[in-house]
């Protein structure tokens, strides 16, 4: 078969993210139709059948980055695709709640592979003057899959959905499978002691470093999707839970796609962070007001998309083999995931005790946070270099 162009390869791999992304935003969109279901186990079981994908991630994700590196991508995200459709047409069965309850931590680990293996690929593929491009569009898969769902999904039933995203996945395997390059050969070394190669990872200031700034990220992004339409008066309040994905995604894949060519991905990062700080800072001010609000959350959106696509820029950035970018990607699944998890019940405890300057305050720390974070790591580069 003639090989295909290499961003061709990059547009699959992206759209084997969206599927990936979707054992995410699958549940959450048919959470009320699957309490019917699972509803009699309680609402903790029930909130774990959204949550458990997520928590594969925020264990397993520098593992996976190991294990990527020896198994080879290919053969990784063939795997996982399969997995992952094998187990959302388990799902169209609405099988008990145990079996389910199974069924979605193997789509965790796929989950998983998928985002470790499509930002190393994609690093490897994209020809150089490309590859900011490229990364940048990888970072939107998951508020473009969520926007995606959120407009599909109140439509389907849960069976239909399920096995929608099923064939999706099996055929995206299929295509994966006769499309990329074979894995190249090598002996891989053993993998010996985990905790001491997850130790080595975050003590290198070139590996660690896109992982620490993204979780500054996901703790902050994901919440404020999540907390601030509901705050917003009834009259915005669509428009700003629909807008800010959206900017976020054209924001990253235009302006900041052009500001890639002109600075390094780090500074980048830290110039989004410190654009956010604003946004943040107007809906403190505005609170309670619609256009004010929507202002605000549009402005830290765009700024925050920046942020998004720069950092997934600064894995290849930073990492020039690709057994490094798959452990520096693995990182980043696992801090993701460390923010997704923990930033959306922490701010809003915040808002509920202290209201609208505890969310202004916490966000310009994490923001700040990020930056420092970036500029300690860049510190500890120059060091080492001398």
């Amino acid at each position: 078969m003639r090989p295909l162009p290499p961003m061709f390869l990059v547009l699959l791999l992206w759209c084997a993210g969206l599927g990936a992304a979707a054992p995410f935003g699958k549940i959450s969109i048919l959470y009320e139709s699957l309490r019917a279901t699972y509803g009699g186990n309680g609402e903790i079981a029930l909130g774990l059948v959204v949550s458990i994908v997520g928590m594969v991630g925020l264990i397993f994700g520098t593992t996976a980055g190991l294990l990527v590196a020896r198994i080879g991508p290919r053969r990784a995200i063939v795997t996982a695709l399969a997995a992952g459709a094998a187990m959302s047409a388990l799902q169209s069965l609405m099988p008990a709640y145990p079996l389910m309850l199974a069924s979605r931590i193997v789509e965790g680990g796929s989950h998983l592979s998928v985002v470790v293996v499509g930002p190393t690929m994609i690093a490897a593929l994209a020809p150089d003057d490309r590859r900011p491009l490229a990364m940048t569009l990888w970072s939107s898969f998951f508020g473009v899959t969520y926007t995606v769902l959120a407009l599909i999904g109140p439509h389907l039933a849960p069976t239909t959905l399920f096995l929608g995203h099923a064939t999706y996945m099996a055929a995206l395997a299929t295509i994966l499978y006769l499309t990329l390059p074979p894995d190249p050969r090598h002996d891989p070394a053993p993998l010996g002691n985990l905790l001491a190669q997850h130790a080595e990872i975050y003590a290198s200031p070139r590996l660690a470093a896109p992982a620490m700034g993204f979780c500054c990220y996901t703790f902050l992004y994901v919440a404020i999707l999540t907390l601030l339409p509901p705050e917003t008066p009834e009259t915005h309040r669509a428009l700003i839970a629909a807008g800010m994905p959206l900017v976020s995604i054209a924001v990253s894949l235009t302006l900041g796609v052009r500001l890639l060519k002109r600075m390094s991905a780090v500074r980048l990062v830290q110039l989004g962070y410190a654009s956010a700080i604003p946004g943040f800072l107007l809906l403190w001010l505005f609170w309670g007001q619609g256009a004010g609000m929507v202002a605000g959350g549009f402005l830290l959106s765009a700024a925050l998309g920046i942020v998004q696509g720069a950092s997934f820029a600064s894995i290849p950035e930073l990492n020039a083999t690709a057994e490094d970018r798959a452990r520096a990607a693995g990182a980043v699944a696992q801090l993701g995931n460390l923010g997704t998890t923990t930033g959306t019940p922490i701010l809003a405890a915040l808002m509920a005790s202290i209201g609208p300057p505890g969310l202004a305050l916490a966000a310009t720390t994490l923001c700040l946070l990020g930056i420092g974070v970036h500029q300690l790591q860049a510190r500890r580069r120059r060091l080492s270099a001398d």
